[in-house]
């Protein structure tokens, strides 16, 4: 079993008790001490909440993040980001930076990718990607 980066989408799935994920979340726990997302999807979960003004849901969220670990950008992360960004502007595929940056934080970690957004990251060479959503981890 590989190290897996958790996207903003399943994130969302877990905190709304989605049992497939809330399973897949369970499993990889047997066989790693921690859930690992990325800065950006730090922000995009906090400032989600703050916007709504959800502070009970942001207090969840944020022990949530303290007993795991938010991978931070990094110098490598955004080189490999800005090659994605290069490579999917030549072919006219873009995407949004934000999950270029995403992306780039999970290949730098050598990490599967958890997204429920399959057909978006699918697009970008040397992502492997899983999807908890659909399926409960194996």
């Amino acid at each position: 079993m590989n190290r897996v980066l958790i996207d903003t989408d399943i994130l969302s799935y877990f905190f709304k008790g989605d049992s497939d994920v809330a399973k897949s979340f369970a499993k990889y726990l047997d066989h790693f001490d921690l859930i690992e997302i990325s800065i950006i999807s730090y922000y995009e979960i906090t400032s989600g909440l703050l916007a709504k003004s959800a502070l009970k849901q942001l207090t969840v969220f944020e022990d949530f993040v303290s007993e795991n670990l938010v991978l931070p950008v990094t110098e490598k992360s955004v080189r490999k980001s800005a090659e994605l960004y290069a490579f999917l502007k030549q072919s006219g595929n873009m995407l949004d930076d934000i999950d270029l940056l995403i992306a780039g934080i999970a290949i730098e970690n050598e990490m599967v990718f958890v997204t429920n957004n399959e057909s978006h990251f699918g697009r970008i060479p040397g992502l492997k990607i899983e999807n908890w959503k659909k399926q409960s981890l194996k």
